[in-house]
This record gives C-alpha cells, structure tokens and sequence, in this order.
C-alpha cells in the first residue's frame, strides 16, 4: 500500500514516466499475413540496387506488363526515417500493448500498423491502374542489409528484385550527376576539375587527367562493394526462392529475355510477345538524360547516358588501382571481370 501511495504520489508531482528505449519492433507472423492479405490482397515486390545502377529503368520497364504496377522512392527500408519509424518509440509501443486496448488482441499492434500503411500506399495506385501485383523501387546504396532485415520482418511474404551495375560505371555516374546537379558537397577540387573539364575535356578522355579525387573514389567504390555484397547474401538468406538478381548490362544486352524472366518471377500469368516493342520504345527514351541536359547541357552532354562500359574512356591508371584494391572482387564476382588483371 506504501509504494502504491509514493508511486501515485511521484505522478502527480513529475507526472508518468515513459522508459527512454522501446522494446524490439516484433516480426510480422503468418497469421497476421493472412488476416491482412483479406484487405490488401495483391502480391508485392520491391526492387533494390544501389544508385546509379539501373534501377529507375528496371522499374519503367516492368509496368509495361498489364498485371504489374510499380511506383518509387518509398523508401520504406532505403533511406532514414524509414517506415518503422512511425511505431518506433516507447510512447507508441505503450498505445499499441496497452492492456485495457481491447483491439490489440494482447499483442503488439506495431508490424500490422507498418504493413497495413506500405500495403495501402501501393495498392491504392495498383487499384486505379486495374494491377494484381505491385512494388516499390528504392534505391539501397546506404543502409544496405538490414534494409532486407527490415523489409522481411514486415514482408516475409514478398518478392525482391536486386539489380548491379558495373561499379565502375556507377561511380562515374555518381559524379556526373553531382557535376550536373552542382551538388553542395562538390570540393574546391570538384570545382577546378568541372571548370577544366568544361575548356578542355579531351585531358580527361585519354588517361592524363582524372575527373575524380581519390575520396571520391573510396567513399562511392565502398558503397557499392558493400551494398553489392551485403544485400544479395542477405536476400539469398531470407528470401531465397523470392529472391531474384539481375546485371544492368546482361538488361541491357538483351531486355526481353531480361523481362521475361522478371514477369515470370512475379507470377504474371502470361508475357505476351508484343510486350517487346513496348520495351524497345521504353528504352529509348531517357527522362534522366532529358533532365540532365535541362540542368546544365555543358557538363551533361560529355557523357553518354546510361551506356555501358563508359568507365574505359575515363578511367586513368590510378583510377583502376584505388577502385580494384578496394572492389576488385566484387568486379570478379559478378563476372564483370576475370580477375584483376585489368
């Protein structure tokens, strides 16, 4: 009765304390799957790859089946904040378990309020598209594996799409777009080499000038390494058979097949053979391109977009030995070289 009194007593003068830390968002589980497919039935997927690789096109690309609708930059698992945060505080978790909420069954309600908000996000458009599968491309070139963490606690039940590019191509990518863009990370170095490569880009093109710095180098070279190596184990782990990889180059090469098999992966019941002249037409047109030439057609028009194999004309010796020393293997490892002798 006395701790009862000093406990009420230490309410009314500090009012209730909430622990700092929430306990572990719980997994969804499969009873719960099952209840909430009787609302939002259509099958999901979700397409991943680091930024620069492809996956704008990827996802252009597989809206042209008449059962497939895909929207993005959700980010539901990509990028901070994140879908989980919406349910991640000890407030919340107290509202969503406490014990006189009849409607929570005595369980934490928190993987069903962030499915339910990811499954009403993409079946509202799927709707109005007349779509029996929908998904969502975000690019994951920072968190990495534990958006597929993330992503499985809430949607075991989901198919994933993981699609590489070349990192070598990536990473001039990446620095075309910062160029374009005048990003406000750009260096006092960044802005001697756009100036110069604006007078006189033939230094650039035949190995005696570099349009990186080596930190530039480093910092995107990891990433991708890391991004590449990280979420196909993990998906390979979590999803396996629901896990599917492909090469921006091999999409490329040959995009029917390359489709073809993706429907397939999806579930669609057919792919029609005039769905190859809609991605041909898809395929030349290029909205990045268009913007980057909006934006500053001087340094845009340097280098051709979404080609491979751009890294050749533009790479010098150094280049190559700070970018193999640091994601060689992973070159090797998808096939993109022998070994590392290049």
């Amino acid at each position: 009765m006395l701790s009862r009194i000093k406990s009420a007593a230490r309410i009314l003068i500090k009012g209730e304390q909430h622990k700092k830390n929430r306990n572990p968002i719980p997994s969804i589980t499969k009873e719960e799957i099952a209840e909430i497919k009787q609302f939002f039935p259509r099958e999901k997927f979700f397409i991943l790859g680091h930024a620069r690789s492809g996956t704008t096109l990827l996802m252009r690309l597989a809206r042209l089946h008449s059962e497939v609708h895909c929207n993005y930059q959700a980010h539901f698992f990509t990028r901070k904040p994140l879908l989980k945060s919406l349910v991640d505080s000890s407030e919340i978790e107290e509202w969503l378990t406490r014990k006189s909420n009849r409607w929570n069954q005595a369980k934490d309600l928190s993987p069903l309020v962030l499915r339910t908000t990811a499954d009403f996000m993409m079946e509202r458009e799927a709707i109005k598209e007349n779509k029996n599968i929908v998904g969502d491309k975000s690019p994951s070139s920072n968190i990495h594996a534990q958006a597929v963490r993330d992503m499985h606690a809430i949607y075991p039940d989901a198919k994933i799409i993981y699609i590489v590019r070349n990192g070598r191509d990536v990473l001039i990518s990446e620095r075309f777009r910062n160029f374009v863009e005048e990003s406000k990370f750009l260096t006092q170095e960044d802005k001697r080499i756009i100036s110069d490569l604006k007078t006189d880009s033939a230094a650039f093109t035949n190995g005696s000038r570099s349009i990186f710095t080596e930190s530039f180098i480093c910092n995107i070279a990891k990433r991708w390494a890391d991004d590449v190596n990280e979420i196909d184990s993990e998906a390979k782990k979590l999803y396996k058979k629901n896990y599917l990889s492909l090469r921006y180059e091999d999409l490329l090469e040959n995009p029917f097949d390359a489709m073809s098999k993706l429907w397939e992966f999806l579930g669609t019941k057919k792919v029609e053979k005039s769905l190859e002249k809609k991605i041909k037409a898809e395929m030349k047109s290029n909205p990045d391109e268009q913007w980057q030439a909006e934006r500053n057609e001087g340094i845009a028009s340097f280098l051709p977009k979404g080609q491979a194999g751009n890294w050749n004309r533009l790479f010098t010796e150094k280049d190559k030995s700070i970018f193999k020393e640091i994601a060689g293997d992973v070159l090797v490892k998808w096939k993109y070289e022998k070994d590392l002798n290049w």
